[in-house]
């Protein structure tokens, strides 16, 4: 009936001569369902009408399906309007509504509202939020300011929908002052208003006000939605504002009117574990009654960024358990706790994952791969990813070149740096801690120094302090402890307890034991607590026959409650990871383990190849320093807010 009803009155807007049986057309129009059929119904409309006086009243008709959802296909909605001999506002509309949500239509909605305007087709309060958002979309500051003066001169700028949208804007375009102007001089505010605001504020770093501006959303008596409070609940989570976190939770689990579903469920996982608090965290997801992929990201990442890679893999094993598929993010996650852990068959096991289901090994995977491999042992296997992977990055190289110095292939490493400039690849601080590195294994000291000065004056960067730690490293290697130390003096940063760990293990090496009481000095102000210093330079005295100044080191070390760390090593066997400690005899297996481990020590004794332990101490510091600057830059670069993923 409705259909008959259309029919008949476009009936009095065609020609006399125009047969009925054609207006069955408009019939077939009803019931389009895609693209191809509507251009289909078009293009047989032009075979059976050629003249294009009878054309236009079918031409609305078929823009108004264009720029449908289903339907999108706005240049083809562009090309209808041509034909027009009069469009209408709502046309236009609806063609800067289909390009400003279709992929790269939004600089052509600008281009349609600039001829609209052309026409004398005056704008309303539909038109304006359309073409904002195609600024929004395209970054068209200047062109969204446009927009803003003539919604002021048209009297549309107090238009809660208008200014809605100009807010986000110019949130968008990171000019955030201006969209907080629009937000005060709004007359009327809804729900939208402050969520658009306090959004803005998060997404350009200023988590505080953003925070701020929702207490005073609170006061004003309104109620928070669930996308309100998960904006919030993110603000929380990189302030690590715990306790206001946990105001929020008990203000959501409280509130009727809030729906603890599982966006706002991702997102307290996240605030508490950024937040520090796994406890928590783990409470949460497990009374959430509805998990996704980025549920159990947000669990599997945050537990491996707070180190704890062990329950990180517990947690994966478990959503494998689920039946849950794992997404890019939770396979860079789960190689990041296989890198920190060793556990080089569950990384196989990913890699294996990854070319069973052609996923592409480049970017984050393909980096995360390469850094599993190097960590894990398997240097040939991380190098053959590296080759494997179409687009490299910083970070490839990084991870690839820090690879190279922790396995002492000094050569390699400095031959992949290198490379770099060649193919218009800028280093980072990272790559130059592992490039130092290098030097300091492979013994290049000038080539050190060069490197050194090339990142302040070509690269623009400024050293930090495990740049100086592994400089110190580097010269006290190679036996230049008075230039190591007058290097410390002229620092123009304070160094650490790495920088001068760095120079007492050198002492150790060369038996500088004045210098290293200086540096002993140093060290104790900095780290008074610590008892790495202290065993240390009692083995320096020990190993200069000083005893009784080393007994006297170890007594104040008693006398302060300092207890030597164990030794800690582990070892991966059919996937599980097995830890021991200095003395430690929990392991089931422990009578048949030390009966081995004598074996094995009683052979190297025989055969002369037990190593000094002098050795040991100095040798961690260099492998100290890589891992925690390389640890930072991975953490960095596999961080991702998942409460921002699509869910």
């Amino acid at each position: 009936m409705a259909i008959s009803c259309a029919s008949s009155s476009l009936a009095s807007t065609l020609p006399h001569d125009f047969d009925s049986h054609k207006l069955s057309f408009l019939s077939t129009l009803k019931t389009c369902q895609s693209i191809q059929e509507l251009k289909q119904i078009h293009a047989s409309i032009i075979k059976t009408m050629p003249f294009p006086e009878i054309q236009p009243p079918f031409s609305p008709k078929l823009c108004a399906l264009c720029t449908q959802s289903f339907l999108i296909d706005p240049r083809y909605a562009l090309s209808l309007l041509t034909q027009l001999r009069t469009p209408t506002l709502p046309l236009y509309n609806a063609i800067i509504r289909g390009l400003s949500i279709s992929n790269n239509g939004s600089i052509e909605g600008l281009v349609v509202y600039k001829e609209m305007l052309s026409k004398g087709i005056v704008p309303d309060n539909y038109t304006i939020p359309f073409v904002l958002k195609a600024c929004a979309e395209s970054g068209a500051l200047r062109e969204g300011e446009e927009v803003h003066g003539q919604a002021i001169k048209m009297g549309l700028a107090s238009d809660v929908y208008v200014s809605n949208t100009l807010m986000r804007m110019y949130a968008v375009c990171y000019v955030i002052r201006s969209a907080r102007k629009v937000f005060d001089l709004s007359p009327q505010r809804d729900l939208v208003s402050w969520t658009t605001m306090i959004q803005g504020y998060v997404k350009t770093g200023f988590a505080r006000e953003g925070i701020g501006l929702f207490f005073e959303m609170y006061r004003e008596n309104l109620q928070a939605d669930g996308m309100t409070l998960v904006i919030v609940l993110s603000a929380c989570a990189r302030l690590g504002g715990l306790r206001l976190g946990r105001k929020l939770h008990r203000y959501i689990t409280s509130n009727s009117n809030v729906n603890l579903d599982v966006f706002v469920g991702n997102a307290l996982v996240d605030m508490y574990l950024k937040c520090g608090a796994a406890n928590f965290a783990r409470k949460v997801f497990q009374e959430m009654p509805v998990k996704n992929v980025v549920s159990w990201n947000s669990m599997i990442s945050g537990l491996a960024q707070k180190g704890e890679f062990k329950e990180s893999l517990s947690m994966f094993r478990k959503m494998q358990r689920l039946g849950v598929k794992p997404d890019d993010v939770t396979l860079v996650a789960v190689l990041n706790s296989c890198a920190n852990l060793g556990v080089l068959e569950l990384g196989k096991w990913v890699h294996a994952y990854i070319d069973r289901y052609q996923i592409k090994a480049d970017g984050f995977i393909g980096n995360a791969l390469v850094d599993m491999y190097a960590k894990c042992g398997s240097i040939d296997q991380a190098y053959w990813v590296f080759q494997g992977m179409n687009h490299k990055d910083v970070y490839s190289y990084t991870a690839m070149i820090v690879g190279f110095a922790m396995h002492g292939q000094g050569e390699k490493a400095l031959e992949l740096f290198s490379e770099m400039p060649k193919i218009g690849i800028q280093p980072d601080e990272v790559t130059f801690v592992g490039v130092l590195t290098a030097c300091s294994h492979v013994g290049l000291v000038e080539e050190g120094r060069k490197y050194f000065e090339n990142m302040s004056v070509i690269y623009n960067l400024r050293p930090q302090l495990e740049h100086y730690g592994c400089m110190v490293d580097l010269l006290g290697r190679a036996g230049l402890i008075n230039e190591a130390e007058e290097f410390i003096r002229k620092m123009p940063i304070e160094p650490d307890a790495f920088v001068l760990g760095a120079l007492l293990g050198a002492c150790k090496i060369h038996g500088k034991v004045e210098i290293g009481e200086r540096v002993m000095k140093r060290i104790e102000k900095i780290e008074p607590r610590k008892d790495g210093a202290y065993v240390l330079m009692s083995n320096i005295y020990s190993s200069a026959n000083r005893w009784r100044d080393a007994l006297k080191l170890r007594k104040a070390m008693k006398e302060r409650n300092l207890m030597k760390t164990p030794g800690c090593s582990s070892i991966e066997l059919d996937g599980v990871i097995h830890e021991f400690q200095k003395g430690d005899k929990s392991h089931p297996n422990t009578k048949e383990i030390y009966k081995v481990l004598g074996e094995i020590t009683n052979h190297l004794k025989n055969s002369g190849l037990l190593p000094h332990t002098s050795l040991l101490s100095w040798c961690k510091f260099g492998d100290s320093v890589l891992q925690k600057k390389q640890t930072g830059h991975t953490s960095q670069l596999f961080q991702h807010d998942y409460t921002g993923q699509h869910q």
